[in-house]
């Protein structure tokens, strides 16, 4: 599967963990995103469920376990190049999930790893990625999609 200029969207997942009013966010190791913070996630397999993908991934990236609850609205991340190409399209299903074990380790995908409240996601001083405190806010209930 090609990552840039694809045939088609790509589809992944974005593991939203919910543990006593924090959330997961992680710095991610690699472009494009590389040095950014946002949710850990990654590539959905062929023949496997969103919250398969979701579980999978947060396992693989941050060993920590969770238990899946629901989906929020999918993001559309387009990118295209200087010349109106598209260089990226990325679908992305945000999969809320309330922790289960693991205080998160980090791998060859993520660089730094938190625990913060949706509320100090604004004023971190982190180079977040787009909708991130959104997100996080609606995994608590506590903003409209």
């Amino acid at each position: 599967m090609k990552r840039e200029y694809p045939d088609h969207p790509i589809v992944g997942v974005l593991g939203i963990v919910r543990r006593e009013g924090r959330v997961l966010v992680v710095q991610r190791a690699k472009p494009p995103s590389a040095g950014r913070w946002g949710f850990p996630g990654g590539v959905q397999e062929l023949g496997e469920t969103v919250f398969e993908a979701a579980r999978r991934e947060l396992a693989e990236e941050t060993s920590v376990d969770v238990a899946p609850l629901h989906s929020l609205p999918v993001l559309d991340i387009i990118r295209p190049d200087d010349a109106g190409r598209i260089r990226s399209h990325w679908l992305l299903v945000p999969v809320v999930c309330d922790w289960v074990s693991g205080d998160g380790e980090l791998s060859d995908e993520v660089d730094a790893l938190r625990w913060l409240a949706p509320a100090e996601l604004g004023p971190s001083g982190l180079d977040l990625l787009p909708d991130l405190e959104r997100l996080a806010l609606l995994a608590f209930g506590a903003a409209r999609r």
